[in-house]
């Protein structure tokens, strides 16, 4: 996949920091699709669950000043966030909030988003999905990064070669592709792009 994305140079520093940091952030493909999604639908409000550094944030605010309410629950991360968001100058449009997503359905519960993006613990996208989308306004979007997991998802035929811990985590991915696609209250696709993405508009 070939992209024209431009990094100023904070957003090259953040880069920098999550790969010496061994940090999770969206990958440049993945950046892209999110970015093109953003930009169609001009989301006033975002919510994004997983912050780590900051990064997506600071890029999915800037697309067209959009306000962003993200999640992260690691207190480190939490830090970093604040940090690079007032480097940004974004204080005004990004909202970090400290808490585990699974319980912080009450510091969002009175806004309305056009977007969800979830890219946290992929064990509980299906939990996070739950919880989130009753916020979602009429056609509202819901993307999902990481949905093959480094490619693990779709290597059934090695699944007994991971640990305990992985095969549980793939075994709950594949659940959460096959509620996705089969809930009739969204229209769902899952596209091979960065460690794939997943984009589901309310119908």
């Amino acid at each position: 996949m070939k992209t024209n994305l431009v990094f100023d140079s904070l957003e090259l520093e953040l880069k920098q920091y999550a790969k010496e940091n061994s940090v999770p952030i969206i990958i440049d493909e993945g950046l892209s699709f999110l970015e093109s999604v953003i930009r169609i639908k001009k989301p006033k409000n975002i919510l994004e669950i997983g912050s780590a550094i900051g990064y997506s944030a600071i890029r999915m605010a800037r697309v067209c000043n959009s306000n962003v309410y993200s999640i992260e629950r690691d207190e480190k991360m939490y830090n970093l966030a604040i940090s690079n968001i007032k480097k940004a100058n974004l204080e005004d449009n990004i909202h970090i909030i400290f808490k585990d997503a699974l319980e912080a359905l009450d510091d969002v519960k009175d806004i309305k988003f056009d977007l969800i993006f979830i890219d946290a613990a992929k064990a509980q996208y299906h939990k996070f999905f739950d919880i989130y989308t009753p916020l979602l306004n009429d056609e509202g979007v819901v993307v999902c990064d990481n949905m093959y997991f480094h490619g693990l998802v779709s290597d059934v035929e090695n699944i007994d070669s991971y640990s305990r811990g992985v095969r549980g985590l793939i075994r709950k991915l594949n659940e959460f592709h096959e509620y996705l696609l089969n809930n009739d209250k969204y229209h769902t696709s899952i596209y091979d792009i960065g460690d794939g993405m997943s984009i589901s508009v309310k119908k």
